[in-house]
């Protein structure tokens, strides 16, 4: 039997054990989520290889246009995340190939902006493929729909295009992250500009979708509007997602003294009713204005119609000029489908970055890790430049973009219909977290 001699530890042994100590009690405790029990696909979900990612988008109905450009975006980030591509890893600095080394995979269903269609379907990801993310709605009722369904399923959710305020407002879940903006910083953006150039004690006539989306687009502009400017709301055409006829919407508001057409429709909704608008004749009388622009809005109705139009929006693709990412984002999106990228597919985008990012620095897919990774506040580059995550209502603090439409003769492309005027920066617009009734809820 050998004896050891004792050694006495030196002052920098025990410092630097110390320290050692010290670091791995400051570290999340959610870091080590192997021992923690199962919830919602984990661990099944991020077992081997591969993990995947449940897409509801709209593929058909009145917006499938916007659906399908938005679909490529989050291909494109499939594609850059597997590869590693330079953007990517601008965005998700963490990321080398894939997320976590996991190659990802996805799979894609047809939501026909239907609410109970996009959950049965995403029921279906979570019982068949294990999906660690859901994603897709360009309808906000989806959008508000699939929070609750991810809350329950403890799956974590993305939005994909959501203008509701409610969306991270009195609908906000723990398990749900929204990337893009909303009717609460459309009109806090879009409207200092409204009343510089038209001035104050306007007449306003609003064409509202029946849902979520329209009525919160439709009243924050009409409260920045009356409250900052004296504008009056001289009526309010509210009419059913795909409504088939305009004629009757457009023939009262051609019959009041309003001033300004606010068009909140969306999707193809948008493109029919202005052309009825047009048809009737109230834009040779009336200033169209577009609270929450439409992707392929301008191509739809042509550049004589959107010409001096003044909108919000998330993102257009002459931003390249300003911000390196966005030069990259529009290249390489070109490249691959034949055409600049609208905003759905910069939103698709810029929600798989930037959940890939959490994830890399949970160092997990362990879904609470995930979320307070997303929550810490870590600020992100952008193709739109800085932005982090509020905590309080997992709303993304980012830019809004007004632009105004160009004249045919000053368009130096096809595709060039918008001009950008401003970039408006994000914390100013929006409101205080728990102003729209936020309650997250639980993270287990």
């Amino acid at each position: 039997m050998s004896v050891q001699k004792f050694v006495r530890p030196s002052r920098r042994t025990l410092l630097q054990a110390g320290g050692a100590l010290a670091a791995a009690a400051a570290m999340p405790r959610l870091a080590f989520a192997d021992d923690q029990p199962p919830i919602g696909t984990w661990p099944a979900g991020s077992q081997g290889d591969a993990i995947t990612i449940g897409i509801t988008v709209p593929r058909t109905g009145t917006y499938a246009a916007q659906g399908e450009d938005e679909l490529k975006g989050y291909q494109l980030a499939v594609d850059h995340l597997n590869g590693g591509h330079e953007l990517m890893r601008a965005i998700s600095p963490k990321t080398k190939k894939g997320v976590l080394g996991k190659e990802v995979k996805y799979v894609v269903a047809d939501s026909a902006a239907k609410p109970n269609q996009a959950v049965q379907e995403q029921g279906k990801f979570i019982s068949d493929n294990k999906v660690v993310l859901m994603t897709g709605s360009t309808s906000s009722a989806v959008a508000v729909a699939l929070n609750h369904f991810a809350q329950r399923e403890h799956v974590l959710y993305v939005t994909g295009i959501s203008g509701s305020n409610d969306t991270t407002g009195k609908d906000c879940v723990r398990y749900g992250f929204r990337q893009n903006f909303y009717g609460q910083t459309a009109a806090a953006a879009l409207g200092p500009v409204l009343i510089k150039v038209f001035g104050k004690n306007r007449k306003a006539a609003y064409m509202t979708p029946d849902y979520t989306y329209g009525h919160t687009v439709t009243k924050a502009m009409n409260d920045y509007l009356t409250s900052h400017g004296g504008w009056t709301m001289v009526t309010n055409q509210v009419s059913p997602l795909g409504a088939p006829d305009y004629s009757n919407y457009v023939t009262n508001i051609g019959n009041s003294d309003a001033e300004f057409l606010i068009n909140v429709n969306w999707g193809h909704d948008a493109v029919l009713s202005t052309q009825q608008a047009k048809q009737f004749g109230l834009l040779n009388k009336m200033k169209l204005i577009i609270p929450y622009q439409i992707p392929f809005l301008a191509k739809e109705l042509g550049a004589d119609t959107t010409q001096g139009v003044y909108a919000a929006t998330d993102f257009w693709w002459t931003l390249e000029d300003r911000y390196p990412l966005a030069k990259l984002f529009v290249d390489t999106f070109q490249a691959k489908y034949g055409y600049r990228p609208e905003w759905g597919a910069e939103n698709a985008y810029m929600s798989f970055a930037l959940w890939a990012d959490g994830v890399e620095r949970a160092g997990t897919f362990y879904p609470p890790a995930v979320i307070k990774a997303l929550e810490a506040g870590h600020h992100n580059d952008s193709v739109v430049g800085d932005v982090y995550f509020r905590a309080a209502d997992h709303q993304l603090v980012r830019p809004v973009i007004i632009v105004r439409g160009k004249a045919p003769k000053d368009m130096k492309n096809p595709e060039d219909f918008w001009e950008v005027l401003e970039v408006v920066p994000g914390a100013g617009l929006m409101q205080a977290p728990d102003a729209f009734g936020c309650k997250l809820g639980d993270y287990t």
